[in-house]
């Protein structure tokens, strides 16, 4: 894998004029809601200078694999690049590594990175991502804890994890993330505990019977899952054992777990900081309009950092997924070439936890009304959320065909009713090829399809999932 070791990076020699008139765009942040955005300029003929400013040597990377394969083995360094370096080159696009961007001086509009670089611009994208939250307790500065979320977090973590020892793995916090971790480290062999603050996994992001199916799976893997638990302090090895190596996880009500590894999954903060600095308007990530722009309108923000309006939700709201850092850099990119209109683009989310495939569609936030098609004893079952009537989001395990066609009708629109789902011998494909038709009426739920009123819960806005 092309990289440098320290210093800044160039793909190109860069810095050729755009044609006149051009406004040159520079993006900051290599992620994948930056790289999507540069590749989609060039992909519609976009002819003006573009900058990528990435603070990481490495070339830009996927970052859902380093939870699951990387951790295990099965993709490599080359295997996460989002493209080969020759990729930049070849499209005159002027990828910088190892220098991050310091500040932005709207009134001059440029950008100045750490080096003294400065890079001017005619649209900026911000695409600056998250960054985890830390464990608030004491000892979480101690060695052996960790988080995740870039490619040396991951080969710290995997150098711990194929050390060719049997190790105590505390897995703090029972979302996406966490219980990715939590399955890794199980597959590698390591006695693993999962504590979750919350009555029960993933909470905030799916539905209760998606998350007792999840949570008896790790179970059954040999995890033990603790729930309604807290962290209240972390503590090094005494006497003979290193003192600044983290040993026990102390849990409210006094127990205490035996700890050679803690990785806290806790959620993730955006980052604002450049934003902020410069006048932009933030809260809980930057805040754009339905274009994707923020309160200047020559700078947008997409991906993590980005709390937009969602026509799903009709609030401002911040998704950490693939899906939507992509789609949303090629908005910006059609919004930069005058292809201006809102970004409405139907949000999806993807886990994997040893053989289960979660895949989402939808925001299932709010929803009052939830019916299970398929049997949970088979572990091939999907959730289908509405609320007021309207399907508003579909979680399915282990049954991709129902997620692809989900996606489609929530996309399209569709009148599917609960009823409908509950009918016996509902076919989600056969229904999805019929047209419209006025709601059906309620019928009894057949065998293994289960109708749950009022089952509520709050959207995550962590990284899965990996879409």
């Amino acid at each position: 894998m092309a990289g440098a070791t320290g210093g800044t990076a160039r793909s190109t020699a860069g810095g050729t004029a755009g044609e006149p008139g051009t406004p040159d765009v520079v993006v900051v942040g290599a992620g994948q809601g930056g790289v999507e955005t540069v590749a989609a300029l060039r992909a519609r003929g976009f002819p003006g200078r573009i900058t990528l400013v990435a603070e990481e040597t490495a070339l830009p990377y996927q970052r859902p694999p380093l939870s699951k394969g990387y951790l295990l083995g099965t993709v490599d360094r080359a295997g996460l690049e989002l493209r080969p370096d020759d990729f930049f080159s070849a499209l005159d696009i002027d990828l910088v590594r190892g220098d991050r961007a310091a500040g932005i001086d709207r009134d001059r509009r440029t950008v100045e990175l750490d080096s003294g670089r400065e890079l001017p611009y005619g649209r900026l994208v911000l695409a600056t991502g998250s960054r985890p939250r830390r464990l608030p307790v004491a000892g979480a500065d101690l060695e052996g804890v960790r988080t995740l979320r870039s490619l040396a977090d991951a080969d710290a973590l995997r150098h711990r994890l194929t050390g060719g020892r049997e190790l105590d793995v505390v897995v703090v916090g029972a979302g996406f993330l966490g219980l990715e971790l939590a399955a890794t480290a199980r597959t590698l062999g390591h006695r693993v505990t999962v504590v979750e603050a919350a009555a029960r996994v993933m909470s905030r992001a799916v539905t209760e019977a998606v998350s007792e199916h999840v949570a008896a799976e790790h179970r059954g893997q040999g995890v033990r899952v603790l729930t309604r638990r807290e962290v209240v302090a972390l503590h090094g090895g005494t006497g003979s054992e290193d003192p600044g190596h983290v040993r026990v996880v102390e849990l409210d009500g006094g127990e205490r777990l035996a700890a050679d590894l803690v990785v806290a999954g806790i959620g993730a903060l955006p980052n604002v900081e450049l934003a902020t600095a410069a006048g932009l308007l933030v809260g809980d990530g930057v805040i754009v309009d339905p274009r994707l722009r923020t309160s200047d309108p020559d700078v947008y923000a997409v991906g993590d950092c980005a709390r937009f309006p969602s026509p799903w939700t009709e609030r401002h709201i911040r998704l950490e997924s693939v899906q939507n850092a992509s789609d949303q850099g090629r908005r910006v990119a059609a919004d930069i070439l005058g292809e201006t209109g809102p970004y409405t683009a139907v949000p999806w989310f993807w886990s994997e936890q040893y053989g289960l495939r979660l895949q989402m569609a939808g925001l299932t936030a709010g929803h009052d009304e939830a019916v299970v098609a398929g049997d949970p004893a088979t572990g091939r079952f999907s959730v289908f959320c509405f609320r007021a009537g309207r399907l508003t989001g579909v979680e399915s395990v282990n049954r991709p065909a129902d997620h692809g066609i989900s996606r489609r009708l929530l996309a399209s629109g569709t009148d599917l009713t609960p009823q409908d789902v509950a009918r016996p011998g509902f076919d989600l494909r056969a229904r999805a090829q019929q047209r419209p038709s006025p709601p059906a009426q309620h019928a009894p739920p057949a065998q293994h399809v289960q109708h749950v009123q009022h089952a509520q819960h709050a959207q995550h806005a962590e990284r899965p999932v990996h879409a």
